[in-house]
């Protein structure tokens, strides 16, 4: 035990639960809610005919695709303050992984929009972004090289 003290090379330990890790995924599920509830309640479906009116809250449908900037925003901020070394994801092999997960979801989102912008009609989320889908996952990478900045 008195060796693992002396160890530099050991892995640092903290807390799993700290107040810097709650919030982030707090701010991580707001965002996913947030767009999901757009996209099943108040979105108006473009294909339908006669247009049918938006659903309430009413505020939520005049802001039109603004809500998924909101529920995107929620999910990098979320990710960047996981990025913390307070929080798991910050240190560690919790980087590495973080890293390499933003990276290939962004990697994975930009090849996806890709492969289906024939037709992107049958993809929820993807339809409503069409061109803004790049920014997305360049956002995701992005974000991975927050955490490439904490790898050590």
């Amino acid at each position: 035990m008195a060796k693992a003290n002396l160890d530099p090379l050991a892995p640092v330990r903290g807390p799993i639960f700290t107040k810097r890790f709650i919030a982030a995924l707090v701010a991580m599920v707001l965002g996913i809610a947030w767009m999901a509830y757009y996209y099943v309640a108040v979105r108006v479906d473009p294909t339908a005919f006669p247009v049918p009116e938006a659903g309430s809250p009413k505020f939520m449908a005049d802001l039109g695709n603004w809500n998924y900037l909101i529920g995107f925003g929620l999910i990098f901020l979320g990710l960047m303050v996981s990025a913390h070394p307070s929080t798991p994801l910050g240190r560690g092999r919790g980087v590495v992984v973080g890293m390499l997960g933003c990276f290939l979801v962004g990697l994975i989102w930009i090849c996806t929009y890709y492969i289906f912008s024939d037709d992107i009609s049958s993809i929820p989320v993807f339809n409503d972004l069409g061109q803004k889908n790049l920014f997305v996952g360049i956002g995701f990478m992005a974000i991975g090289f927050t955490f490439a900045t904490r790898w050590e």
